[in-house]
């Protein structure tokens, strides 16, 4: 059984920044696809960053691009998002997710991947 925890999320001032991790148990990460999502109250789950399979490649948002930084650790089975610059709009849940390790597939879209965490809160405010 695979499961994806995330941890990190709390309160952060604007300007600031924040760390979140994703330990993956009951599968190794490496040779999968690994996503960040978020999700604030009232709006639909929204794509943040991607790192493919081999971790050659990373996708960002618009929203979060020069600000975030996604890497992977297959090591410790674990997925990092690295948020600086944080600003208010930044809050929401933010998720974490794996495919079943296709080659190809479409980043944002939430449906390409299988396995999701619970979910972590960042709030940035002053």
């Amino acid at each position: 059984q695979v499961q994806l925890v995330e941890s990190g999320g709390g309160l952060v001032q604007p300007g600031g920044s924040l760390r979140l991790s994703c330990a993956a148990s009951g599968r190794t990460i490496n040779g999968f696809n690994l996503a960040w999502f978020r999700q604030a109250p009232g709006k639909e789950r929204e794509f943040v960053a991607a790192a493919s399979w081999n971790g050659r490649d990373t996708y960002y948002a618009d929203s979060v691009k020069g600000r975030f930084t996604i890497s992977r650790n297959n090591a410790q089975n674990t997925v990092y998002l690295e948020m600086n610059i944080l600003r208010p709009e930044d809050s929401a849940v933010y998720y974490c997710a794996m495919d079943k390790g296709s080659r190809y597939l479409a980043w944002s879209q939430s449906y390409e991947y299988d396995y999701w965490g619970q979910g972590t809160q960042v709030t940035v405010s002053s």
